[in-house]
């Protein structure tokens, strides 16, 4: 089978297509004949060595596709099934193996490229709005990169639970786009200064939360938009890391929370998961929740996937498709 493979952590370059074996289930796992595979900024950070994981290794974290062989005791799950999992290396791939247990099955009515899509950004749009800092009505966000794949799904999902949202984006263009998915203001940050314009749009309080994927670039002036007690929670780092940080500061600029969240502790337990993406589902299948696809490439194209998502030029989900 065809797959991609990193032998050594570096750039763009090092993303190999590969001949290998077809893998084989070992007990309680399946194997997956990848229709879909699903783009996230946490496969670049692997590839860069920011993240370390064995080498080689095919990345990818997220897939969905058809049950093609079952292991020793698997009974959930049969041959023919449609699946998708996510949080597990090697989707960037013709066929990959998945813990029966990590697999979540996949409605009917819903295309595989939708179902993919929902795995990593909109469970984590869920656990964000939903646990992290669950929302109510009562809340103001500020959420960054609002016109993103994670991003334009979380402003909906914030949106669902009555709270104010204020979102950033780059452009006139995604600033339409986070419109579109619900917010109530956004702030193009290449033309104004997105902690005056929040401290104007909140007539000096501040936010509720700060939803923080972009990093360096953001996480200072984050902490100026919140109110006493608010909570910064930093999921990720476009931008790049955040650097060494005293915690002083919160205390100084008001009694302030900050929390680094990642999926898998959020999707810890067979039932989280489920209630996590049939939610997702169910909000889709109502009409309730927005799903944009923005670009499918081919496997053999993932190094200019990656460009593209590295550019921040995404406006949705990009997939790779074998």
């Amino acid at each position: 089978m065809k797959a991609i493979q990193i032998h050594e952590t570096g750039g763009r370059e090092v993303l190999k297509l590969a001949e290998v074996a077809v893998p084989t289930p070992g007990p309680d796992e399946v194997r997956v004949k990848v229709e879909y595979a699903g783009l996230n900024f946490i496969d670049i950070y692997q590839r860069l060595g920011q993240y370390k994981l064995a080498l080689p290794f095919t990345p990818g974290l997220e897939a969905g596709g058809v049950v093609d062989a079952v292991g020793a005791g698997v009974t959930d799950v049969k041959v023919g099934d449609r699946v998708a999992y996510c949080m597990i290396n090697g989707a960037y791939a013709e066929y990959a193996i998945a813990p029966a247990a990590k697999l979540v099955p996949a409605p009917a009515s819903l295309g595989l490229d939708v179902v993919t899509a929902l795995m990593v950004q909109g469970m984590t749009a869920h656990y964000l709005a939903m646990s992290t800092f669950p929302l109510n009505a009562s809340h103001t966000a500020l959420i960054h990169a609002a016109a993103g794949g994670t991003g334009r799904l979380l402003v909906q999902v914030a949106k669902r639970t009555g709270a104010r949202v204020i979102a950033t984006a780059g452009t006139e263009e995604k600033a339409a786009l986070a419109r579109s998915a619900g917010a109530d203001e956004v702030i193009i940050y290449t033309q104004t200064d997105f902690v005056s314009e929040v401290k104007r749009l909140t007539n000096g309080v501040g936010v509720d939360v700060v939803y923080d994927s972009v990093g360096q670039s953001t996480f200072a002036g984050g902490l100026d938009c919140l109110k006493p007690r608010g909570m910064m929670v930093l999921w990720g780092q476009a931008s790049g890391p955040v650097g060494a940080f005293d915690p002083q500061i919160l205390n100084q600029k008001g009694s302030l929370y900050l929390t680094r969240p990642s999926l898998g502790a959020y999707i810890a337990t067979r039932n989280e998961l489920l209630q996590r993406a049939n939610d997702l589902f169910a909000w889709v299948q109502a009409g309730e929740l927005d799903v944009r696809i923005d670009r499918i490439f081919p496997l053999a194209e993932a190094a200019a996937a990656h460009a593209y998502i590295e550019g921040r030029q995404t406006q949705g989900k990009v997939l790779l498709k074998p």
